[in-house]
């Protein structure tokens, strides 16, 4: 009975060490997780107080950016107008071959690593 008794603390005793050792890097994680937010919260700050400054000039930049999006389209037609004059009708355009590289034809050398030869080359 002795045995079971020593065996009984010794199991208690591992158990507590065990959730101490488990709350001290719990309690370690979370002061991290708090210098994080911490420094969050200033740069937050310091982004209001920036943001601060610009706003006054928000009003004229959404107005300026209203006016261009809406001459969007006559930009759009004019282009489109443009293209239409400059490029040559449809049936006075020939057929052209692909165009090839300067270079001529490439081969892979993957073949020659290992020893496979072409007639080709």
């Amino acid at each position: 009975m002795t045995g079971l008794i020593v065996w009984s603390v010794i199991d208690i005793v591992a158990l507590i060490a065990g959730l101490a050792v488990y709350l001290f890097w719990t309690g370690s994680l979370l002061n991290r997780v708090g210098d994080n937010l911490e420094e969050c919260a200033e740069e937050v700050a310091q982004i209001h107080t920036n943001a601060e400054i610009i706003a006054p000039g928000l009003e004229h930049i959404n107005r300026t950016g209203g006016v261009v999006a809406g001459a969007l389209p006559l930009l759009y037609g004019m282009a489109e107008g443009i293209v239409a004059g400059v490029a040559p009708a449809p049936e006075t355009r020939e057929e052209r071959p692909p165009a090839r590289p300067a270079s001529g034809r490439r081969r892979s050398r993957l073949l020659d690593a290992v020893g496979y030869t072409t007639n080709q080359h």
